[in-house]
C-alpha cells in the first residue's frame, strides 16, 4: 500500500468484451467445419494481428529470441504475428515468433518493451503493426500528448530493428490512424485526421478520416488521395482498398494514379470494413449482411463475418468463417500465407462453461501513470467502494441487478453476489456508500436511466455488507421519489447530508441543478435547491473536507451550439466546484476542448482531496471505432480516465486548470468511464471470479448472459450497454 498511498482509482470499460478476444486462422478455399486454429499462447486479450515478413523474421533481433527449447526452434522463427495484448495491464505490441511456416508450430511471444525497452516504454496504447521491408517495425502509438485539447495522441512511428532508433513519421500537429506498408516497402497509407476541418469533432462511429500516402524515405512527403476514407490496405504498389461509410458501411478500391477512379468493391445493401487486402483484386474484409436490435436472437447474418470479394466482379464473394462459428462475431482480418489463410480475432467462446457456470467476472490492474496511485478495471458500470473497505457495488451491463463483491484476493472469496434485481433490464443504476462507513448504507437509482421525463428515485439499502454471499435483499427505502428524475446521490463527509441532481422544477426541457437532502437517511427531510439555472448539472460528489461539491455541467454551452452533440446528450460538459453552503461561489476546473466542446464527465475527489478523477474525450479517441465490437451507442462514449489536480485550499485557484495539472491515466481503444477514486487494501488485487449459480437461490442467479437460446453469441459478448439510446 505504500507505494498507493493517495488510494487507487476504478473504472468500467464499455464495449470491451467481457469474454477475452484472441486471435485464431482457417484456410481461404473449402473451409471445412472447425478448422479454426489459435495464433497465440492464449494469455489474456489478444487482436488485430498481421503476418511479420520474412527478410524480418531473419533479423538478429529476433532470431535471437527464438532460440532454444523454449520456442522448439533451432535456426530461428520459421513464421511470425505481431499483434496487440493486454498481458502487460497495457493494449501494446507483442510478436508471435513459431516454429513452421503459416503461423504454425511452438510459439513463443514477446513484448516489444523486452527487445527495445527504452522505446516501448511508459504508459501508453500501441496499434497496427507492420513492416517496412526487414529493416523497421511502423506502428501508432499515443505516447506523446497531441498538441491541441480535444485531438486524437495517436502518430505513426517506425523503429529501426537493428538500432532501436524510433522516429515519428506523423508530421507535428497531425493525428494518423491504421497504417498500411506497400508491398515494395516504399509507400506508407494511414487515415489521417490530417485536412479534416477542426480534425475530430466528436465523431462516434465514423471518423471521416482522409487517406494520405507518404513516401518511407522522406515521411514529410504526404499525399492526400482519398477523402473521407479509412482502414487503408496495399493490393499492389499502386492499388490501395479501404472503407467508406453511406448508408452502410462498404470497402472501395482506388488506383493511386488515377484518384478518380474509386470504385465499390462490395455491395450496397448491408455493412463491409476493415479490408485486408491479398492483391490487386481481391481482398478480405469483415461484413454484417443484416442490421439487428439488442432484442434479436441474432441469426447468421446479423453476426460480423470474415469474406473475400473480387473487385472485377468476375467471382463469387467465398464466405470463411460462417463455415467455422457461424453464430459469432469476427474481427479485422488479415493475410497468412499469401492469401491462403485468413487471421481475425473473436471472443474466446471454447472457455464458456455450460451448466451451472457462468464465465468469469474480472479485476484488472492496469499500469498506472503515477507513482502513488494504484489503477484497477473493474467488472460493470459505476463501482463503488465501501470507505476503508475491499468491498464494492456496481451493476450489470443492462442496468437490471446491483452487486457487490469483495476485491480481497481469499480462497474463500466466492465472487460478486447479486443483492438486488430489478426484474427488468435498465432498472437500477449508479450506486454510491454513504462515507460513514458506520452507516453501512448504500444508495442506488431506480427508474430508467439517461431518460429525462421519466421517473427515477433514489433509494437506500441498508446493513448491506452482511448481505454479501447470501443471495438475499438487503431492506431498502425510497429516500426520493417526487416524480422527478433524481439521480447520482453523495453524501457528505460525516454522512448526515445528501447531494443529488434533479430535474424538478426543470420546465418542459426538463433541465437538471443540484439539491441538498438535510438528512440523508430521511424519506421526510427537508431538500433545498443549490443550483439553479437552464442547463443540465449532474454527475455531482461531496468533497472530502466537506467544502465543497464537484460536478458535470453544460451550463456554459454557447449560445448557437447544437441542441445536442450527436443526439445523445447537450455536450460541453465541464466541470465545476460550488460551495455547499453558497452556491454564488462557483468556478470551472476542467473543459475538454479549448472551445468547451466536449465531455468531462463522472468527477470523483481523490481521498485526499487534492485531485479529481473525470471520464473525458479530451484525448479523442485512439482507434478506428468501427474495428470495434461496437454496433449501436445507448449512451455517450467518454474516453479515457483523466486526472485534474487541484489546490484544495482555495477553491478560486482552481479556475480552468492548465494541462500541466492533467494527467492522462488510461491509454485504451475501448471506452473508459464510471470512475471512482477510494483507498481499499489492494493486496496484489488482480482477480477472476467464477459466479456459480445456484437453482435454490434462481431469482438471484443469472442464466449465462453471453450465449443465446440459439448457441449463437448474445449482445453481451460485445461489451455494449443493453439500455435504451440516450435522450437527456
Amino acid at each position: 500500500m505504500d507505494s498507493e498511498k493517495r488510494g487507487s482509482i476504478s473504472f468500467f470499460s464499455t464495449y470491451r468484451p467481457p469474454v477475452a478476444l484472441d486471435i485464431f486462422s482457417c484456410v481461404v478455399s473449402q473451409t471445412p467445419k472447425g478448422d479454426q486454429v489459435l495464433l497465440t499462447d492464449g494469455r489474456s486479450y489478444n487482436y488485430n494481428g498481421r503476418v511479420i515478413p520474412p527478410a524480418a523474421l531473419k533479423h538478429p533481433k529476433l532470431m535471437a529470441n527464438c532460440e532454444g527449447e523454449e520456442a522448439g526452434v533451432k535456426s530461428g522463427p520459421q513464421s511470425g504475428m505481431v499483434f496487440v495484448s493486454e498481458r502487460t495491464g497495457l493494449e501494446t505490441l507483442h510478436i508471435a515468433l513459431y516454429s513452421e511456416e503459416n503461423l504454425s508450430g511452438k510459439v513463443r511471444v514477446i513484448g516489444l518493451q523486452h527487445l527495445f525497452p527504452d522505446t516501448f516504454s511508459g504508459v501508453r496504447m500501441e496499434d497496427s503493426g507492420c513492416f517496412v521491408a526487414g529493416d523497421s517495425l511502423v506502428y501508432v502509438s499515443t505516447k506523446q500528448p497531441a498538441a491541441e485539447r480535444r485531438q486524437p495522441w495517436t502518430a505513426v512511428y517506425s523503429t529501426h530493428l537493428g538500432t532501436g532508433e524510433t522516429k515519428r513519421l506523423t508530421p507535428p500537429g497531425v493525428a494518423d490512424l491504421s497504417p498500411s506498408v506497400s508491398p515494395s516497402g516504399k509507400k506508407i497509407a494511414v487515415a489521417s485526421f490530417q485536412g479534416k476541418t477542426g480534425g475530430w469533432d466528436g465523431e462516434i462511429e465514423d471518423l471521416q478520416t482522409n487517406i494520405y500516402v507518404m513516401d518511407v524515405a522522406n515521411p514529410s512527403d504526404r499525399k492526400l488521395v482519398v477523402t473521407n476514407g479509412g482502414w487503408p490496405t496495399w493490393g499492389s504498389d499502386d492499388v490501395l482498398f479501404f472503407h467508406r461509410k453511406d448508408k452502410f458501411w462498404g470497402v472501395f478500391r482506388v488506383d493511386i494514379r488515377n484518384l478518380n477512379a474509386i470504385t465499390p468493391v462490395t455491395p450496397d445493401g448491408f455493412s463491409a470494413m476493415t479490408p485486408a487486402a491479398i492483391d490487386a483484386t481481391t481482398v478480405a474484409v469483415a461484413t454484417i449482411r443484416q442490421t439487428s436490435l439488442f432484442s434479436d436472437v441474432r441469426v447468421e447474418d446479423q453476426y460480423r463475418h470474415i469474406e473475400i470479394f473480387d473487385s472485377t466482379g468476375s467471382k463469387p464473394c467465398v464466405k470463411i468463417t460462417q463455415n467455422v462459428r457461424p453464430l459469432a462475431d469476427h474481427f479485422n482480418p488479415f493475410v497468412i500465407d499469401g492469401g491462403k489463410r485468413v487471421g481475425y480475432h473473436c471472443a474466446k467462446r471454447l472457455l464458456l462453461m455450460k451448466d451451472e457456470v457462468v464465465p468469469s467476472s474480472r479485476i484488472d490492474k492496469i499500469v498506472s501513470p503515477y507513482p502513488d496511485v494504484g489503477l484497477f478495471r473493474l467488472p460493470g458500470p459505476f463501482p463503488a467502494f465501501k470507505k476503508g473497505s475491499s468491498i464494492f457495488a456496481y451493476v450489470d451491463n443492462e442496468f437490471k441487478s446491483l452487486r457487490l463483491a469483495d476485491s480481497k484476493p481469499d480462497s474463500k472469496n466466492e465472487g460478486p453476489s447479486i443483492i438486488f434485481d430489478g426484474g427488468a433490464s435498465d432498472s437500477v443504476w449508479s450506486p454510491v456508500w454513504n462515507k460513514d462507513r458506520e452507516k453501512d448504507t448504500l444508495y442506488v437509482c431506480m427508474g430508467h436511466s439517461f431518460q429525462a421525463p421519466e421517473q427515477v428515485d433514489i433509494c437506500a439499502f441498508t446493513n448491506v455488507c452482511q448481505y454479501l454471499h447470501i443471495h438475499s435483499q438487503p431492506p431498502v427505502v425510497r429516500l426520493i421519489s417526487d416524480g422527478s428524475n433524481n439521480a447520482f446521490p453523495s453524501t457528505n463527509p460525516d454522512g448526515t447530508k445528501l447531494v443529488f441532481r434533479s430535474t424538478a422544477n426543470g420546465g418542459e426541457k426538463n433541465y437538471k441543478n443540484l439539491y441538498i437532502m438535510e438528512d440523508a437517511q430521511s424519506p421526510s427531510s427537508k431538500i433545498t435547491r443549490l443550483t439553479e439555472g437552464e442547463w443540465n448539472d449532474t454527475h455531482c460528489q461531496w468533497s472530502p473536507n466537506g467544502e465543497w461539491i464537484v460536478f458535470s455541467s453544460s451550463r456554459d454551452k454557447p449560445a448557437g451550439a447544437p441542441e445536442s452533440d450527436n443526439g445523445l446528450d447537450d455536450g460541453y460538459f465541464a466541470v465545476f466546484l460550488v460551495k455547499w453552503d453558497d452556491p454564488s461561489v462557483v468556478v470551472r476546473v476542467m473543459t475538454s476542448g479549448s472551445n468547451i466542446a466536449g465531455h468531462v464527465n463522472h468527477p470523483h475527489f481523490s481521498p485526499d482531496g487534492a485531485s479529481i478523477v473525470v471520464t473525458s474525450d479530451l484525448a479523442a479517441v485512439s482507434v478506428d471505432p468501427i474495428s470495434l465490437p461496437l454496433f449501436m451507442h445507448s449512451v455517450r462514449p467518454y474516453g479515457d480516465i483523466f486526472t485534474v489536480d487541484i489546490d484544495p485550499s482555495d477553491i478560486t485557484k482552481n479556475k480552468d486548470r492548465d494541462m500541466e495539472y492533467i494527467t492522462r491515466s488510461t491509454h485504451s481503444r475501448f471506452e473508459n468511464s464510471t470512475d471512482t477514486w477510494a483507498v481499499f487494501p489492494d493486496q496484489g488485487m488482480d482477480l477472476e471470479w467464477i459466479m456459480k449459480l445456484s437453482r435454490r437461490y434462481s431469482s438471484f442467479a443469472p442464466a449465462c448472459p453471453y450465449i443465446q437460446s440459439n448457441g449463437g453469441e448474445s449482445w453481451h459478448m460485445t461489451g455494449q450497454l443493453l439500455i435504451p439510446v440516450r435522450k437527456c
